[in-house]
Protein backbone atom coordinates (compact mmCIF):
# COMPACT_ATOMS: atom_id res chain seq x y z
CA UNK A 1 0.00 0.00 0.00
CA UNK A 2 1.36 3.27 -0.74
CA UNK A 3 0.23 6.60 0.74
CA UNK A 4 1.29 10.15 -0.48
CA UNK A 5 3.88 12.09 1.64
CA UNK A 6 3.04 15.89 2.37
CA UNK A 7 6.27 16.65 1.20
CA UNK A 8 5.86 15.01 -1.97
CA UNK A 9 4.51 15.86 -5.44
CA UNK A 10 1.46 14.00 -5.95
CA UNK A 11 3.13 12.09 -9.02
CA UNK A 12 5.25 10.36 -6.10
CA UNK A 13 3.90 7.76 -4.09
CA UNK A 14 5.20 6.49 -0.89
CA UNK A 15 4.87 3.02 0.68
CA UNK A 16 3.91 2.57 4.21
CA UNK A 17 7.07 0.49 4.91
CA UNK A 18 9.25 3.56 3.48
CA UNK A 19 7.63 6.08 5.71
CA UNK A 20 8.35 3.54 8.74
CA UNK A 21 11.97 3.05 7.58
CA UNK A 22 12.42 6.78 7.30
CA UNK A 23 11.52 7.36 10.59
CA UNK A 24 13.52 4.56 12.17
CA UNK A 25 16.28 5.94 9.92
CA UNK A 26 16.29 9.20 11.39
CA UNK A 27 15.32 7.94 15.27
CA UNK A 28 18.41 5.60 15.16
CA UNK A 29 20.56 7.77 13.58
CA UNK A 30 20.16 10.81 15.67
CA UNK A 31 20.28 8.39 18.66
CA UNK A 32 23.71 6.96 17.08
CA UNK A 33 25.51 10.53 16.98
CA UNK A 34 24.26 11.38 20.17
CA UNK A 35 25.40 7.92 22.18
CA UNK A 36 28.58 7.95 19.73
CA UNK A 37 29.44 11.20 20.17
CA UNK A 38 28.96 10.81 24.21
CA UNK A 39 31.35 8.08 23.69
CA UNK A 40 33.91 9.91 21.67
CA UNK A 41 34.00 13.46 22.57
CA UNK A 42 32.59 12.79 26.66
CA UNK A 43 34.56 13.55 29.78
CA UNK A 44 36.23 10.53 31.46
CA UNK A 45 33.24 8.47 32.79
CA UNK A 46 32.02 8.47 29.23
CA UNK A 47 34.77 6.94 28.00
CA UNK A 48 35.18 4.22 30.65
CA UNK A 49 31.60 3.26 30.36
CA UNK A 50 32.36 2.30 26.66
CA UNK A 51 34.74 -0.03 27.99
CA UNK A 52 37.15 -1.73 25.55
CA UNK A 53 34.88 -0.10 22.33
CA UNK A 54 36.66 -1.18 19.05
CA UNK A 55 37.67 2.43 17.98
CA UNK A 56 37.35 1.58 14.18
CA UNK A 57 34.00 0.66 14.84
CA UNK A 58 32.90 3.21 17.27
CA UNK A 59 34.31 6.39 14.86
CA UNK A 60 31.98 4.09 11.69
CA UNK A 61 29.06 4.58 13.54
CA UNK A 62 29.54 7.46 14.97
CA UNK A 63 30.02 8.63 11.29
CA UNK A 64 27.04 6.60 9.67
CA UNK A 65 24.70 8.28 12.37
CA UNK A 66 24.89 10.93 9.88
CA UNK A 67 24.28 9.06 6.65
CA UNK A 68 21.16 7.37 8.57
CA UNK A 69 19.62 10.68 9.13
CA UNK A 70 20.19 11.41 5.14
CA UNK A 71 18.97 8.52 4.19
CA UNK A 72 15.41 8.59 5.89
CA UNK A 73 15.08 12.32 4.31
CA UNK A 74 15.69 10.71 1.24
CA UNK A 75 13.43 7.58 1.90
CA UNK A 76 10.68 9.80 3.33
CA UNK A 77 10.93 12.02 -0.09
CA UNK A 78 11.40 8.39 -2.29
CA UNK A 79 14.09 9.75 -3.19
CA UNK A 80 16.45 6.99 -5.65
CA UNK A 81 19.79 8.42 -3.96
CA UNK A 82 18.26 7.46 -0.67
CA UNK A 83 17.96 4.05 -1.51
CA UNK A 84 21.59 4.11 -2.93
CA UNK A 85 22.86 5.88 -0.04
CA UNK A 86 21.18 3.08 1.88
CA UNK A 87 22.57 0.28 -0.07
CA UNK A 88 25.89 2.02 0.44
CA UNK A 89 25.50 1.65 4.35
CA UNK A 90 24.37 -2.16 4.07
CA UNK A 91 27.74 -2.80 2.26
CA UNK A 92 29.99 -0.95 4.39
CA UNK A 93 28.10 -2.24 7.83
CA UNK A 94 28.67 -5.62 6.74
CA UNK A 95 32.58 -4.59 5.68
CA UNK A 96 33.43 -3.30 9.10
CA UNK A 97 31.35 -5.96 10.88
CA UNK A 98 33.84 -8.31 9.15
CA UNK A 99 36.55 -6.27 9.73
CA UNK A 100 35.28 -6.23 13.79
CA UNK A 101 35.17 -9.97 13.57
CA UNK A 102 38.69 -10.33 12.55
CA UNK A 103 39.97 -8.00 15.42
CA UNK A 104 38.41 -10.57 17.82
CA UNK A 105 39.51 -13.48 16.02
CA UNK A 106 43.03 -11.78 16.34
CA UNK A 107 42.65 -11.45 19.83
CA UNK A 108 41.74 -7.69 19.93
CA UNK A 109 39.61 -6.12 23.09
CA UNK A 110 35.90 -5.91 22.66
CA UNK A 111 32.46 -4.92 24.28
CA UNK A 112 30.21 -8.23 23.58
CA UNK A 113 27.22 -5.73 23.02
CA UNK A 114 29.06 -4.68 19.92
CA UNK A 115 28.15 -8.23 18.30
CA UNK A 116 24.82 -7.49 18.86
CA UNK A 117 24.75 -4.02 18.09
CA UNK A 118 26.68 -4.42 14.57
CA UNK A 119 24.06 -7.85 13.52
CA UNK A 120 21.43 -5.01 14.23
CA UNK A 121 22.53 -2.35 12.09
CA UNK A 122 23.58 -4.99 9.39
CA UNK A 123 19.99 -6.78 9.29
CA UNK A 124 18.50 -3.14 9.37
CA UNK A 125 19.80 -1.96 6.57
CA UNK A 126 20.07 -4.83 4.49
CA UNK A 127 16.09 -4.76 5.12
CA UNK A 128 15.83 -1.35 4.30
CA UNK A 129 18.47 -1.62 1.46
CA UNK A 130 16.84 -4.07 -0.18
CA UNK A 131 13.13 -3.36 -1.21
CA UNK A 132 14.25 0.62 -1.09
CA UNK A 133 16.85 -0.53 -4.38
CA UNK A 134 14.02 -2.80 -5.99
CA UNK A 135 11.17 0.21 -5.82
CA UNK A 136 13.50 2.56 -6.89
CA UNK A 137 15.91 0.41 -9.44
CA UNK A 138 19.28 1.23 -7.69
CA UNK A 139 21.19 -0.69 -10.61
CA UNK A 140 19.44 1.39 -13.48
CA UNK A 141 21.54 3.92 -14.59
Amino acid sequence: MSIRSPILSASHACPRWAIVAAFLSVGFGLLTVIVGGRALFGDAAARVAVGNAVPFVLWFNFLCGFAYVAAGIGLYRWTRWAALLSAAIAVSTLVVFGAFLSHIALGGLFETRTIGAMILRSTVWCAIAIPACRSLACGRA
